[in-house]
């Protein structure tokens, strides 16, 4: 990996680890980013990760851009050396795939996309050559997910698929950004899944609609009454389909303060993982589902 680094004024150093998405520069991220909090570098304001990247905010008053430069890629060497182990969790976020709501909406902004004629799950089956939706869902749903970025709006995840390259599913943004997309819409746009986590706009592709919510402000929910964000950088997320009932059930769990996700903790290895990656998967989805 080539580590680049860039100045944004005097105030922001932006770090590049790689200039492709994988685990390894993830890692390597996440692993830099800690290392910058850890060490209490004098200055630091603001420490704001990304996929393959972060950008590091400091007070030029209490230390010049060259000597937070200097810190970083001293850190830099310290991150390549750092155990490739992870603690955190896998969640089980259930999908109503080709529900009514994405459905009437992405028909409203067929004009913005690039095949007009066909639904955002039809269009990114013919693009990934899966032969029909329903293979196209088990594609999306067969394997976990990795939680690389928690932004762009509060509490939105981006998420990477946790298979080999070519089997990566891929499907380009919307020609031109749609004006309206549902709350807990899951999206894709290039090789990241989302979900949206508030309504408003938005440019990716649109494949289902989950019942479990991700961001309160108002921190009522049960599950988020500790932090209004459920997401973190290296959570692992396994989708799970479910038909109309179970949303609308859940949904109501949801209202009636009964809806607890499942989630279990996880040590997450990098190495293990790239070693047998569908036998490592399984291994997590054992975790998960307790087997």
């Amino acid at each position: 990996m080539n580590t680049r680094y860039s100045f944004g004024g005097d105030e922001h150093i932006f770090v590049e680890v790689d200039e492709e998405m994988s685990l390894a520069a993830f890692f390597k991220s996440l692993s830099m980013t800690n290392a910058v909090r850890e060490s209490r570098i004098k200055g630091v304001t603001e420490i704001c990760p990304a996929n393959a990247s972060f950008q590091i905010k400091f007070d030029p008053d209490q230390i010049s851009p060259d000597d937070m430069l200097a810190e970083l890629k001293r850190l830099e060497g310290t991150a390549e050396k750092a155990d490739s182990t992870l603690k955190t969790r896998i969640v089980e976020i259930p999908v109503l795939y080709n529900d009514p709501w994405t459905h009437e909406t992405l028909m409203r902004f067929r004009e913005r996309h690039q095949d007009p004629k066909s639904t955002d799950l039809e269009y990114a089956a013919q693009v990934n050559n899966l032969g029909s939706v329903d293979n196209f869902i088990k594609a999306h749903s067969g394997a976990p997910w990795f939680v690389s970025m928690v932004g762009f709006v509060a509490g939105l995840p981006f998420l990477y698929q946790m298979v080999d390259r070519p089997r990566q599913l891929e499907v380009p943004k919307y020609l031109r950004p749609r004006t309206d997309t549902p709350k807990l819409t899951v999206g894709h746009g290039g090789c990241f899944s989302c979900i949206y986590s508030v309504r408003g706009a938005g440019g990716y592709q649109m494949f289902g609609i989950t019942p479990m919510p991700i961001y309160d402000p108002n921190q009522q929910i049960g599950y988020l009454r500790d932090f209004m964000v459920f997401f973190r950088p290296g959570d692992i997320v396994k989708w799970k389909p479910i038909d109309r009932p179970a949303y609308d059930q859940a949904v109501a769990d949801v209202e009636a303060g009964k809806f607890a996700p499942l989630m279990r903790d996880v040590t997450f290895s990098l190495d293990e993982f790239q070693l047998d990656i569908d036998g490592y998967n399984r291994k997590l989805e054992g975790v998960l589902y307790g087997h």
